[in-house]
């Protein structure tokens, strides 16, 4: 066997076993939600659901008294028995929410009390499920993205910057650190520094 090939068969193992975005890949990933048909709409929900490790049933449930922009913040509601926590907001966060509730509130369905609404209505799993794996095409990028990647992408960008396994833990809503050490046995910083 060829050495290229070997190489091929090894990348495609990989790309299928791959579960997260490195930190690169959301930035392309993110770039390319702006750009598809409900640019402002999907900008935001992505953003979200990286930056606060949000499963799909999680943002789409998000209502509109879970925000509070003025401060900031972000009331979580964690499914699956996780712990429910209210977590910060970042600027680009905030100023996402506030160009996608310009266009929310114009839409015919306005009065729903989901943060997050589609032509139809609320925003389904199945909906979004579609959304981020046409982001992820739109991308380029070699793996197909699903939407629980993103929250897999958040444990592991957090966990290579250094942060506290418990903390993690309790951002991410895990009951069991069990779960949580999945993102920081791989962290490299973990290693940083051995030899000096």
């Amino acid at each position: 066997m060829k050495e290229s090939s070997v190489i091929k068969n090894e990348n495609a193992v990989d790309a299928r076993a791959k579960n997260f975005l490195t930190e690169a890949e959301v930035e392309v990933f993110l770039k390319a939600a702006r750009k598809s048909r409900h640019g402002v709409r999907n900008f935001a929900m992505v953003l979200l659901a990286y930056r606060h490790a949000l499963r799909v049933s999680e943002l789409v449930g998000t209502r509109l008294s879970d925000i509070d922009l003025d401060t900031g913040r972000l009331f979580v509601r964690r499914c699956k028995g996780s712990l429910s926590t209210s977590q910060p907001m970042d600027g680009d966060e905030v100023r996402a929410l506030r160009a996608w509730l310009r266009q929310r509130f114009a839409a015919a369905c306005a009065n729903s009390p989901l943060l997050f609404l589609s032509e139809r209505g609320p925003m389904t799993r199945q909906a979004m499920n579609y959304a981020v794996g046409e982001i992820g095409r739109r991308a380029g990028l070699p793996i197909k993205v699903h939407p629980h990647m993103l929250r897999h992408s958040c444990g592991y960008a957090l966990a290579n910057k250094g942060c506290d396994t418990r903390l993690i833990q309790d951002y991410l809503g895990h009951r069991n650190i069990r779960h949580t050490q999945l993102y920081t046995r791989t962290a490299a910083v973990r290693f940083e520094g051995l030899w000096r």
